[in-house]
C-alpha cells in the first residue's frame, strides 16, 4: 500500500468541520510536507460548511517549510484524538514524527458524560457577583462587553462583541450590582438577549482591552464546541484542571477559566501551550484561538438566544497550576515497577560485559576529567582506536566494536588528521577503520537535551559499542554549578545509553585554581554531580618532572637514538654491557670510536631532534573512581605528543603531584630551589669575574685578592652585595677552583 493512499484514508476519518482553523492549516502543511498535492487537501476541505473555493490553494502557496515542519505525525495524532485506531500496516511514521503517551490521563473510550444542570433559582446579579468575586480582587479593573453587532453571510447571522468597557474595578461593579435591584443593564449596560454578553477573565490596567493592558496573567480559557456538553464536563473534571470558574456559554460549549498563574506573558504562552497540549492528548477538542490573555469569555447571569449563561461550578480540580502540573507529570512517569529480590535471587540477570577491562562495562557511562594540555582529546581518540582495533588503552584491554566520536571542538580537517597522526604514532595497522564513525559538530553544537534525540536517531541500528563526546562544555545546559540542573543534564547521557544500549564516554575540564586537598573525583569543574553520576570517572593530574628526572629521560633518549643509528648504519657487535647501553656517555664514546665524522654529525642531528621532543614530554597520573569494579592502582603516563605512553620504568611512581603535596613539603622544596638558584648566581659571578680578569691580563688567572677586587668593583657598580675576601677564600673549592702553590693564582680544580 502506497504512502499517499494510507494518509488519504486517515484524513477521510477526520471531519474538517470539527477542526479549528489551526488544525485545518496543520493538515494542509503536513500533506504538503509529505508530498501530496493541494487537490487532496481541497477535496477533503469541501466537507466543511466553512469551505470557500480557492482558499486551499491560496493558503497552500504560503507553506514554504521550516526547521520544525508539521509532519504526517500531526495528521495521525489528530485522527487518534478523534477515535481512529491505526492498524500495524497502515502507516509507518518517520523519525521526526512523534506520538507520545506523556500526559495522557483520560481514556476517552471509558469516560461517561457528566450532566450539567441549569440552576433552579437563577439570579443574574448573584451569578455575576459570584464570578467577579471568584476571579478578581476588588481593586482590579474588569473588562466586559454587553454591546454587539450582527454579521450575516451565507452561513447565517452571527453576533460579535463590541469593544466594551474596562474602566471599572470589580469592587465598584459588585457595589453597583448589590444596589441595582436586579437591573443588570443599569450597571453593565443593556444587551441583546439573542447575543448574550461577554467578560474578560484577566484583570486590566483600565486603559484598554488588548494584551498589553493585562496586568496579571492569572487565567486561560479552555473552550470546546465540537463535543457533547456532558463529555466536555466529564473530561475537564477527569483531567482535574485547576478551574476557577466553569461557565455554560448558553449554546454548545463550556468555558473553563483555568488557573495558569504565570509571572509574565512569556511564561503565560508556555503554560497555555502545555495546557492545550494536555487537553488535546486527553480527547478534549478545544478552540486553540483562545490563547490571548485578554480574550473574551461568556458572562454568566445573562440570556443568550433563549438560554441562560450560568456558572456550573467554581474552584474544581487541583488548587493551583503547580499542583496540577506536578500531578500530570507524575501520572505518566514511565518508571518500572518494583520487583521482589526473592523472585530473582536464583536467576540474576547477567552483568554487562566489560568495554574497558576492570574499568567500564558496556552500556555504562564514563567521564574523563583533567586540566588543559593534558591531552584529553588525544586520550579519547586513542580510546576510539583501541576499541575499533580491540587493543589496549593505556594499561587496560578493550573489547572490539564500533564507536562514534562526536567532535564538538575541532574543525573537520584537524579532527581527521588527529586520528591518522595517533594511528601512526601508536604504530598500529589501520585494519578496522570501518569501526570508527565521526560526527563533526564544531559550530553546530546544540544543548544536550536537544542533541540527545538527534544523536539517538542517527546512531540507531549502527550497533555502536561506545559513543564518545568531546568535550561536554559545548553542550552543557543550565548552570554547571547547579546540582539539579546538572543532574538533568547528565540524565541525557542515560537516555543515550538506554536507547542505544551502548556506553557513553565524555570529557570535562578541571575547575580553576589549585586542586590541592581535593579528591580526584572532586576536581572536575562545576557541580559534584559530574563526578558522582558516571559509572567510572578517570581523573588526570600532572606530575612535576624534576631536573633529575628530566636528565634521566634525556639520557634514555640519547641512548635510544644511538642504538637505533648503530642498528641501521653499522654492523656492531654486542660488546657493551647492560650498564653501558643505559649510559649516554658510554654510548656516545662508543659511537665516536666506530663511526665516521660524517656519521657522527648525522647521529647528532637525530639526537638533537629527539631531545627537542623529549624535553616537551609531560608526565601524568590517572586516578579512578569506579562503581562496578575495585579501585585500580594509579596509572602513570608520559604524554609524548600526540599519544600517551604508560611509564614502564616506574620512575614516576614516587612523584607526588604538586597540588597533592603538603604545605611543609612545598615550603621545603621552595627553599631548596631558592638556595640552588642563589648558589648558581654566586657561581656565575665568580666565573664571570675570573673570565673578565683573564681577558684584561692576557689569559692570566687572578689571585684571590685580585678576584675579590674584581667582584667588589662589578657588584658596587650595580648596587649588589659582595662576599668578604675571607669568605671567598673559604668558598673556592665550592666554586670549582683552588690556588697554585707557587704563583698563588687561582686555577680550576683538576
Amino acid at each position: 500500500m502506497e504512502q499517499h493512499t494510507d494518509l488519504q484514508e486517515i484524513i477521510e476519518y477526520l471531519n474538517p468541520s470539527e477542526l479549528d482553523y489551526q488544525d485545518w492549516v496543520n493538515v494542509g502543511m503536513a500533506l504538503k510536507h509529505e508530498g501530496y498535492s493541494v487537490e487532496v487537501w481541497d477535496a477533503w476541505s469541501k466537507n466543511d460548511h466553512r469551505y470557500h473555493a480557492g482558499e486551499c490553494e491560496k493558503k497552500w502557496n504560503t507553506f514554504h517549510g521550516s526547521n520544525s515542519p508539521v509532519t504526517a505525525g500531526t495528521i495521525v495524532q489528530l485522527a487518534m484524538d478523534h477515535g481512529w485506531k491505526p492498524s500495524y500496516t497502515a502507516y509507518e511514521l518517520g523519525w521526526d514524527d512523534e506520538i507520545s503517551a506523556e500526559g495522557v490521563v483520560v481514556d476517552c473510550s471509558w469516560v461517561e458524560g457528566k450532566e450539567i444542570h441549569e440552576p433552579r433559582n437563577w439570579n443574574p446579579v448573584n451569578e455575576i457577583i459570584r464570578y467577579l468575586e471568584t476571579l478578581f480582587d476588588p481593586s482590579e479593573n474588569v473588562g466586559y462587553v454587553t454591546g454587539s453587532w450582527e454579521r450575516t453571510d451565507e452561513k447565517g447571522t452571527k453576533y460579535l462583541p463590541q469593544k466594551g468597557c474596562w474602566d471599572r474595578t470589580a469592587g465598584q461593579l459588585i457595589e453597583a450590582l448589590n444596589g441595582c435591584n436586579g437591573d443588570v443593564g443599569a450597571v453593565l449596560g443593556d444587551y441583546k438577549e439573542e447575543a448574550g454578553a461577554w467578560i474578560r477573565f484577566n484583570p486590566l490596567d483600565g486603559k484598554g482591552c488588548k494584551g498589553e493592558n493585562v496586568t496579571e496573567f492569572r487565567y486561560a480559557l479552555v473552550e470546546s464546541d465540537a463535543m457533547d456538553l456532558e463529555q466536555q464536563n466529564a473530561i475537564i473534571r477527569e483531567l482535574e484542571l485547576p478551574v476557577a470558574c466553569l461557565v455554560f456559554s448558553g449554546k454548545k460549549s463550556l468555558h473553563a477559566i483555568v488557573r495558569v498563574e504565570a509571572t509574565d506573558y512569556k511564561e503565560y504562552q508556555k503554560r497555555v501551550e502545555y495546557l492545550y497540549d494536555i487537553c488535546k492528548k486527553n480527547g478534549l477538542i478545544i478552540d486553540t484561538q483562545n490563547k490571548n490573555p485578554s480574550r473574551l469569555s461568556r458572562l454568566p447571569g445573562v440570556m443568550r438566544a433563549g438560554k441562560k449563561q450560568y456558572i456550573i461550578d467554581t474552584n474544581i480540580g487541583k488548587n493551583s497550576w503547580q499542583e496540577w502540573y506536578e500531578w500530570i507529570e507524575s501520572v505518566n512517569d514511565d518508571l518500572p515497577d518494583t520487583e521482589s529480590l526473592e523472585n530473582v535471587w536464583n536467576d540474576l540477570p547477567e552483568l554487562a560485559p566489560p568495554l574497558i577491562e576492570n574499568v567500564l562495562r558496556q552500556g555504562h557511562k564514563m567521564l574523563i576529567a583533567g586540566p588543559s594540555k593534558a591531552g584529553k582529546s588525544f586520550a579519547l581518540i586513542e580510546l576510539c582506536i583501541a576499541i575499533a582495533e580491540g587493543r589496549r588503552w593505556f594499561s587496560w584491554n578493550c573489547s572490539q566494536g564500533r564507536v562514534l566520536y562526536v567532535n564538538l571542538e575541532l574543525d573537520r580537517a584537524s579532527c581527521l588528521h588527529r586520528f591518522k597522526d595517533v594511528y601512526e604514532a601508536l604504530g598500529w595497522s589501520a585494519r578496522n577503520l570501518s569501526n570508527i564513525d565521526i560526527w563533526n559538530l564544531r559550530g553546530k553544537s546544540i544543548p544536550m537535551d536537544k542533541l540527545a534525540p538527534k544523536l539517538i536517531r542517527r546512531a540507531a541500528k549502527k550497533n555502536y559499542m561506545a559513543i564518545i563526546i568531546d568535550p561536554i562544555y559545548k553542550v552543557i545546559t543550565g548552570d554547571e554549578n547547579s546540582a539539579d540542573q546538572m543532574a538533568n543534564f547528565c540524565n541525557q547521557f542515560d537516555k543515550v545509553c538506554t536507547e542505544l544500549g551502548c556506553a557513553v564516554i565524555y570529557c570535562h575540564h578541571h575547575s580553576k585554581g589549585s586542586q590541592g586537598g581535593k579528591r580526584s573525583m572532586d576536581r572536575a569543574s562545576g557541580s559534584g554531580v559530574f563526578a558522582r553520576d558516571p559509572d567510572a570517572m578517570l581523573d588526570l593530574i600532572e606530575l612535576d618532572v624534576t631536573d633529575d628526572l628530566r636528565k634521566q629521560e634525556q639520557n634514555k633518549t640519547v641512548c635510544a637514538a644511538c642504538q637505533r643509528y648503530l642498528d641501521s648504519h653499522f654492523e656492531w657487535e654486542d660488546d657493551l654491557s647492560q650498564d653501558d647501553l643505559c649510559s649516554q656517555v658510554q654510548m656516545m664514546s662508543y659511537c665516536k670510536e666506530h663511526l665516521s665524522p660524517m656519521q657522527m654529525r648525522e647521529l647528532q642531528e637525530h639526537i638533537d631532534a629527539d631531545l627537542a621532543v623529549a624535553n616537551t614530554k609531560t608526565a601524568w597520573r590517572i586516578d579512578g573512581t569506579l562503581r562496578e569494579f575495585p579501585k585500580f592502582k594509579p596509572v602513570n603516563l608520559w604524554f609524548d605528543y600526540p599519544i600517551h605512553h604508560t611509564d614502564q620504568s616506574g620512575v614516576l611512581d614516587d612523584i607526588q603531584p604538586e597540588d597533592e603535596k603538603p604545605n611543609w613539603k612545598k615550603g621545603l622544596e621552595a627553599r631548596k630551589k631558592q638556595g640552588e638558584s642563589q648558589r648558581k648566581n654566586k657561581q656565575a659571578k665568580v666565573d664571570m669575574a675570573i673570565e673578565s680578569f683573564k681577558f684584561e691580563h692576557h689569559d692570566t688567572y687572578p689571585t684571590v685578592k685580585e678576584l675579590y677586587e674584581q667582584i667588589k668593583s662589578s657588584s658596587e657598580a650595580v648596587g649588589e652585595k659582595y662576599p668578604a675576601e675571607k669568605t671567598l677564600w673559604n668558598s673556592l673549592k665550592k666554586y670549582g677552583y683552588t690556588t697554585d702553590k707557587e704563583t698563588k693564582r687561582i686555577i680550576p680544580l683538576p
